[in-house]
């Protein structure tokens, strides 16, 4: 840029130019060539000169353009992420958990603590858990160098756990007090809760050592411990939903709304049953005061003293019946004749009465009875050709045959003997097996529920399937990076906030959450520095950036966060 002078009526004018020296061999120096004339520098058009910038910066690399477009004396230091803890900041506080956090108050044992910061931390941790799912270890970096917490600028590894070994220690009373106020913001409707349980195992070469445990699972003082009391270690072998049960485990149950908002969780030992834990979680359920609650579970949970239990006071239950089970209830169930109604696309129900106390509703999935005929007629023809020669072969290789076919269920349920030790197609259980095609049966005590309800209630357990996917998939439940029960514990209630958060974005957008956090994590907040001090600057807000915002009601943030001025 070249300035030139000429003074007239009123003073001294200056005027401004784009200049391009060149040499002159007779001058033998360098001499400016004027290429255009910007006009009078006090009468200069300011937004043509910006336009003109941004025009000649698409012809750069993004880092090129913004150091050839940046002061001088200003320097970019870094950039991160802040959209998506932007979001689950103002959803946390929305909630009010920073003030139950504060309200349940300081540990029972050891020294005070700054609460203000122990919430922030156990934010922070949430937030990993939702954002970018690592070990403690690598949290606390994350936290540190790789996003933008509100209040949290730096954290180390260990006020991390000790924020976890207090999270273990108030866990009852945030979980009640986080209900409430969910409830209380999302008018949720909990009449149904819908309750299933996972496990999830660890890489060990040997389960913990047993210790006394009440008698839902928590350990007992040696004081507390009586001679008939049960010891186990947490991380114990057990049933694996994960088909790992050569490694030790724990066993993790969550309830759920009709909405899929999870409301509680909890832990047992790895070799808890299904049907000694849903007693535990009726009776805490009561403690929370809610009217009455019809339960919705799957099968695992049929059994008839569990029934009994969720039976009592003004509680009712959904479940689903094993229609292989050879029970009496259930073969009659399934012999009754009665028409079909249609609820649904795919969808017929037809209700039964067998019992005085429990009413029987059959449900029919044309759809999955084409699968379920597909899938059987895959299986009879591949067990027909196993067996299609085995008349000819000795009665020890005819052996080998059967064993091998017996190691597999869904061939082995075709199969049977004749009196000589020949192998043939078992037709009656062909038969009997087609009758059962896309159909599965459902038993509840609730005499008000018409059949449309308890069928359409028992399709929403799969909200509880749902939650656990996420769980291990999206917020990375497994693997576990803790060797204490306690704070394995706490773990698994980080992971329990991080999905009800999560809950709570999907059903206000309408999006899930893997793509809002995308879209989220590309806002970022950069920071620059100079002879002046140092600030804070969030990028420009994309279109669909502002309809996220928009859809949960959360302001955009400050295009300004924090200004730094040097000392004097």
């Amino acid at each position: 840029m070249k300035t030139t002078k000429r003074e007239n009526k009123s003073g001294t004018v200056r005027y401004l130019h784009l200049a391009h020296n060149e040499w002159d061999p007779a001058k033998g120096r360098a001499v400016p060539k004027v290429l255009f004339t910007f006009g009078r520098e006090d009468q200069l058009d300011r937004d043509a000169v910006k336009r003109l910038v941004a025009s000649l910066s698409k012809l750069l690399e993004p880092g090129d353009a913004l150091v050839a477009t940046a002061a001088s004396d200003l320097e970019f230091v870094s950039s991160v992420p802040i959209g998506g803890t932007h979001v689950l900041d103002h959803l946390w506080r929305r909630l009010k958990i920073d003030q139950i956090v504060a309200r349940v108050g300081q540990p029972k044992r050891g020294r005070p603590r700054d609460m203000t910061t122990t919430e922030r931390v156990l934010f922070a941790l949430v937030a990993n858990r939702a954002l970018a799912p690592s070990s403690k270890l690598a949290a606390a970096d994350w936290i540190t160098n790789d996003v933008h917490i509100d209040g949290l600028p730096e954290i180390g590894e260990q006020p991390c756990y000790r924020a976890m070994d207090w999270l273990h220690e108030v866990t009852d009373d945030l979980e009640k007090q986080v209900f409430d106020s969910v409830a209380t913001l999302l008018n949720l409707e909990v009449d149904l809760l819908f309750f299933d349980t996972t496990s999830t195992y660890f890489e060990l070469a040997e389960p913990d050592d047993p210790v006394a445990r009440d008698d839902a699972g928590r350990p007992l003082h040696h004081s507390e411990a009586g001679g008939d009391t049960n010891h186990s270690g947490f991380r114990a072998y057990g049933k694996s939903k994960d088909s790992r049960d050569d490694l030790p485990q724990i066993v993790i149950g969550m309830a759920v709304t009709r909405d899929g908002i999870p409301v509680r969780c909890w832990c047992w030992p790895g070799n808890a049953s299904d049907s000694t834990v849903i007693r535990q979680v009726k009776d805490e359920m009561r403690d929370w005061t809610l009217a009455k609650i019809v339960w919705v579970t799957d099968r695992g949970f049929s059994c008839a003293a569990n029934r009994r239990y969720l039976r009592q006071g003004d509680h009712a239950y959904i479940i689903g019946e094993k229609l292989r089970s050879g029970s009496s209830e259930v073969t009659a169930a399934l012999s009754r004749q009665g028409r079909y109604t249609e609820i649904a696309e795919n969808m017929r129900v037809k209700e039964v009465r067998i019992s005085d106390t429990d009413r029987f509703v059959i449900c029919h999935n044309p759809e999955a009875a084409q699968r379920d005929k597909h899938m059987r007629e895959q299986l009879v023809a591949h067990l027909q050709e196993l067996i299609a020669d085995t008349d000819t072969l000795s009665e020890f290789k005819r052996g080998e045959v059967r064993g091998k076919i017996a190691g597999k269920p869904g061939l082995n349920r075709y199969l049977r003997a004749t009196p000589a030790g020949k192998l043939r197609l078992d037709q009656a259980r062909i038969k009997t097996e087609e009758n059962l095609d896309g159909k599965y049966l459902l038993r509840c005590s609730d005499p008000h529920l018409s059949a449309e309800d308890i069928a359409l209630g028992y399709k929403q357990l799969l909200e509880v399937e749902r939650g656990w996917r996420d769980m291990k998939q999206i917020i990375d439940l497994r693997p576990v990076y803790h060797r204490l029960e306690e704070r394995i514990r706490a773990h698994v209630v980080l992971c329990w906030l991080a999905l009800l958060l999560i809950r709570i974005i999907e059903t206000r957008t309408d999006t899930t959450w893997p793509r809002t956090r995308r879209e989220l994590q590309r806002l970022h907040v950069g920071t620059f520095t100079g002879p002046t001090g140092t600030f804070q600057q969030v990028t420009s807000l994309t279109k669909p950036q502002r309809d996220l915002l928009a859809k949960l009601g959360i302001p955009h943030p400050k295009q300004v966060l924090d200004l730094q001025p040097t000392p004097r």
